[in-house]
């Protein structure tokens, strides 16, 4: 696993970003394990993950687009941190646009916050995390009813690695359906091979017993 991975993960744990207990995702899951980048709340933070987002998206779609877009509302601080850290490593300008909850009417008005959509424009999407692939269906009419745009692919922080509406993984449901390239700065079995039995800052992270119930989740929910 390159260095950066394992850099990564440790990130979130210090963050809070990364959490193992008892939750229920979006989608309606329980899960052992849980991600909610609504915890980077510092400058130095949101600095340093948007350099993560940036080396995944270089790695995959390279710098030739022109908006990077995220869904509201954690998408928001994501496409301006991201964008920042892609001009700042990469010298590539992009633009960033996020979608409004609701309609403004006076002023700036419209859906889009931040940058218009133009025909031509060739667009990456930022999300936090992917669990079983709904969110995408939102995102992806509010791209395309801006103009003739290409949609490049969709980019996570973690790949939960379970289904989606089916029995392929959710990121290869999106691929598939969609067309475009998906990509995450981790994977869970990343996340675990790094963390499983062994200390950080004193601390077995991921002991026999939550190794058990993470196990146990990918029993039901992970790609058969």
């Amino acid at each position: 696993m390159e260095q950066y991975k394992q850099e990564f993960i440790e990130f979130m744990i210090d963050c809070q970003v990364l959490k193992f207990g008892d939750f229920v995702t979006k989608s309606g899951r329980r899960t052992p394990f849980f991600v909610n980048t609504g915890f980077y709340r510092t400058g130095a933070q949101l600095r340093k993950l948007g350099e993560y987002y940036a080396k995944a998206i270089a790695g995959t779609f390279g710098t030739d687009f022109d908006v990077l877009f995220g869904p509201a509302y954690k998408g928001i601080p994501l496409t301006v941190a991201t964008s920042m850290a892609l001009s700042e490593h990469y010298d590539a300008d992009i633009k960033y646009c996020s979608n409004r909850k609701e309609v403004k009417d006076h002023g700036d008005k419209g859906i889009l916050l931040g940058s218009p959509i133009s025909d031509g424009d060739k667009v990456v999407i930022i999300e936090d995390v992917t669990t079983a692939g709904t969110s995408i269906n939102e995102t992806l009419p509010i791209i395309r009813a801006q103009g003739n745009v290409d949609v490049m692919g969709l980019v996570v922080s973690v790949d939960r690695m379970e289904r989606g509406q089916g029995e392929k993984s959710a990121l290869t449901e999106i691929q598939e359906n969609f067309g475009f390239k998906t990509t995450a700065i981790v994977t869970m079995a990343e996340v675990v091979e790094h963390l499983y039995n062994r200390a950080y800052k004193g601390k077995v992270i991921i002991d026999d017993s939550l190794m058990a119930a993470i196990s146990a989740y990918y029993e039901q929910y992970g790609v058969k």
